[in-house]
């Protein structure tokens, strides 16, 4: 159920690519659930057309990872100011420790907490938070 809401929330244009998508998803997805309750998704596969494209769901292929597209180019960062956790910032995955120690003190959520104090020591552990400490 969690994957046919993220499904729907990412509802795209109302266009020809955006229909082929979604139907690539729905495929996909009918592959995916089809060891686990193979009545309905035998069912959904013929309503849906894809018995008449791809043939029969148990002949189908399962789907291919593209481990190109699983590359994250922006992670986000949780914001710690003194140990407790106050934000979270988003950067760039490549992004160097001086410019995400940059980023992290200019949050208006650190400036706060802090009072203005330059902070004394920003820590950051790659991939995962920015600890400020003041």
């Amino acid at each position: 159920m969690t994957m046919l809401n993220a499904i729907d929330d990412a509802k795209l244009a109302e266009d020809a690519a955006s229909d082929a998508a979604y139907a690539e998803t729905l495929g996909v997805l009918l592959r995916v659930l089809y060891p686990v309750v193979p009545h309905i998704t035998w069912h959904l596969w013929q309503d849906l057309g894809y018995a008449k494209e791809l043939g029969d769901l148990l002949d189908a292929p399962w789907p291919h990872v593209d481990e190109a597209a699983l590359i994250a180019d922006e992670i986000e960062l949780m914001l710690q100011v003194n140990g407790k956790l106050r934000g979270s910032i988003r950067v760039a995955a490549a992004a160097p420790k001086e410019d995400i120690e940059k980023l992290a003190a200019s949050q208006e959520e650190v400036t706060r907490f802090l009072e203005g104090r330059p902070p004394k020591r920003v820590i950051v552990v790659p991939g995962k938070l920015v600890n400020v400490v003041g």
